[in-house]
């Protein structure tokens, strides 16, 4: 009973990433623009591939789905992170502290295999065209978003239900401006070693095995680019494959940055920045990357626009 009421009744304090000085000020206000930026970008992105006909292929589909991804992960912290900074509270309840994980370790895990898929349709699309329509059909691209989805969850489920079994105490201060499993194991009363071991074994099968998929996939992908004959349809594919790229190696290095390294070496300020990235700055950059790089969401995005003036 008293571990009940030690770890049931009182809430957690998120001491945050700013304070009211000038420059925090500032700082947050970034942060608030770089929110809308990233809600109204994939927002918009979600909606373009959804109406327009062009864009209903499997690549694109994979796109909304990385773009729902990413604006669920901004709205899990974002928003509580500003209500607490605006409103001088800093709590957070165990019911909320729990949403917060099973939400962005979801999200994060579903991404993994997410990118590891849309690596995968850029490889059939370009070294194995003919055969593109079979191998990436509706019905397959279907089961790996759901999968993505499920394997997500499913990790989600485990990191929760274990990391909420541990009894916390003492000031119940988290050193972040989300409930982050590293940060929160460090109020452990009792040795974390064991989950610790067992995240670290998490962090192999959710990261390491995406990446040796995407690695070999762009590995041939880049083989066959290098030998194309046409220089439009090679600029074409380094047009593409690099917009893909570029979002593996931000989220990518960041992930493996935070999760992959004993709690006994971590550094708050380091982990609530790259934190900041990856759950931030990374779902704004991945719509404007894929929008500003992509021709065909682009002819899309003008296309919807026309309709609008002409519909005034």
């Amino acid at each position: 009973m008293a571990w009940e009421n030690q770890t049931f009744t009182s809430n957690f304090i998120l001491l945050g990433i700013f304070d009211y000085s000038p420059i925090h000020i500032f700082l947050f206000s970034l942060v608030l623009g770089i929110f809308s930026v990233a809600f109204m970008g994939n927002t918009a992105m979600i909606l373009l591939i959804y109406l327009d006909t062009h864009l209903h292929s499997p690549m694109y589909f994979l796109l909304s789905q990385l773009s729902l991804m990413d604006l669920m992960l901004i709205c899990t912290t974002v928003p509580k992170m500003a209500f607490n900074y605006l409103s001088g509270r800093k709590s957070i309840s165990l019911d909320g502290c729990g949403a917060q994980i099973f939400l962005y370790v979801s999200l994060l895990g579903a991404e993994c295999f997410l990118l590891a898929a849309m690596a995968y349709d850029r490889y059939v699309a370009i070294c194995r065209p003919l055969w593109y329509s079979t191998l990436m059909s509706h019905k397959i691209c279907g089961l790996m978003v759901i999968s993505s989805w499920l394997v997500g969850s499913l990790d989600g489920i485990i990191v929760i239900i274990v990391a909420l079994s541990f009894p916390y105490c003492g000031a119940r201060e988290i050193p972040h401006f989300f409930c982050d499993v590293p940060a929160l194991l460090t109020l452990s009363c009792t040795n974390t070693l064991l989950f610790e071991r067992l995240m670290f074994i998490c962090c192999v099968i959710m990261l390491l095995f995406p990446v040796a998929v995407i690695t070999a996939s762009y590995t041939r992908v880049l083989l066959a680019v290098i030998h194309m004959g046409s220089g439009e349809s090679r600029h074409k594919a380094f047009a593409t494959c690099s917009s893909h790229l570029m979002v593996v190696g931000m989220y990518y290095g960041a992930a493996m940055f935070i999760y992959m390294r004993p709690v006994s070496d971590r550094s708050p300020t380091q982990d609530k920045m790259v934190s900041a990235f990856y759950t931030i700055l990374t779902p704004m950059l991945n719509p404007l990357i894929y929008s500003l790089r992509n021709k065909e969401v682009a002819r899309a995005f003008r296309t919807l626009l026309g309709r609008g003036k002409s519909g005034e």
